[in-house]
């Protein structure tokens, strides 16, 4: 099998790993995973306009209304207008929404830990180089 062809398993099969534990742990929180991206997005980028949020997640912004709206529901986000564009409505996650977004973000670090754990530093720079060179190209 060629270089490429292994590399092309080895990131599926990673990728389906890492899929199942997301799913497993998501179940726990009682939150589907789109809603969990979407707390992720916010807790990493602050509040953002509806538009901005729906392209990050690559969907419409019909679909991120829905989303919204549920979110609302549990209280973990809020829209609110924008301050310099009145056209524009923002979400932003509320305490609980914050608080939900750590506790899941703990549970990536951990992961990473764990995964990374035998790696030497200069490995875990490879590691990261790759990820960013790679995540630039989507």
């Amino acid at each position: 099998m060629s270089d490429t062809g292994k590399l092309t398993h080895a990131i599926v099969e990673f990728y389906e790993k890492l899929s199942s534990w997301e799913h497993d742990v998501v179940r726990e929180q009682g939150l589907t995973l789109p809603q969990t991206h979407t707390l992720e997005i916010l807790g990493i980028h602050g509040a953002l306009p509806m538009k901005e949020l729906a392209a990050r997640m690559g969907v419409t912004t019909g679909t991120l209304t829905v989303q919204v709206d549920r979110l609302e529901d549990k209280q973990l986000v809020v829209r609110r207008p924008h301050e310099h564009d009145r056209r524009s409505i923002l979400v932003a996650l509320t305490e609980r929404g914050q608080t939900q977004y750590e506790e899941h973000d703990r549970l990536h670090r951990r992961l990473t830990a764990d995964l990374t754990a035998d790696l030497t530093p200069e490995q875990k720079a490879a590691l990261l180089h790759c990820l960013e060179t790679m995540n630039a190209s989507f």
